[in-house]
């Protein structure tokens, strides 16, 4: 049986589809889970941060919605972390291996950043590249021979499912 040390807080990295997800997921499951997981961050229960990377792909957005998805960071007192050579030679890298295609290299990039700076998970909707098998194999194969630590990939659902399921064999 798995038991989580009291002090424990997971680290998320959050990537910019979260943000979107937030006040632009049509009421829908996703927004309803990324509402939670944002409640969550806002706890305590999870320690979360984004990047400047991120916070460069959300100024793609219309000025009003980036302003929205901005204010999230501030309101949810979630961390930036600043730009760092070693994300781009660890990005570099997982390009080169093929876990992540070079035309989406900021999602190789989000990944590295989380792996750099010693992160528990990337958190995105992102299921072409980031949150699926391929990538998580490849990137935490990597990492591991880089130096680094596995790195988790998953949605906010499978955040707050996995925390939310009882124990196995338990009462």
């Amino acid at each position: 049986m798995r038991h989580r040390h009291r002090n424990y807080i997971p680290t998320l990295f959050l990537e910019a589809s979260v943000f979107n997800f937030y006040n632009y997921g049509k009421a829908g499951k996703k927004q309803r889970d990324t509402r939670i997981l944002f409640d969550d961050i806002k706890s305590g229960k999870y320690a979360a941060y984004t990047s400047d990377a991120v916070i460069g792909e959300l100024a793609g957005a219309p000025k009003e919605m980036y302003d929205e998805m901005k204010r999230l960071i501030d309101t949810y007192t979630i961390k930036t972390l600043p730009d760092n050579p070693l994300v781009d030679q660890l990005a570099d890298i997982y390009i080169a291996k093929h876990i992540i295609p070079l035309k989406y290299r900021e999602d190789a990039v989000h990944i590295a950043t989380a792996t750099i700076n010693s992160l528990n998970c990337v958190v995105s909707f992102n299921m072409g590249h980031i949150v699926k098998p391929k990538t998580m194999i490849g990137a935490g194969f990597i990492n591991l021979r880089e130096g680094y630590r596995w790195i988790g990939l998953a949605t906010p659902t499978e955040i707050i499912d996995y925390d939310a399921a009882p124990p196995h064999g338990g009462v």
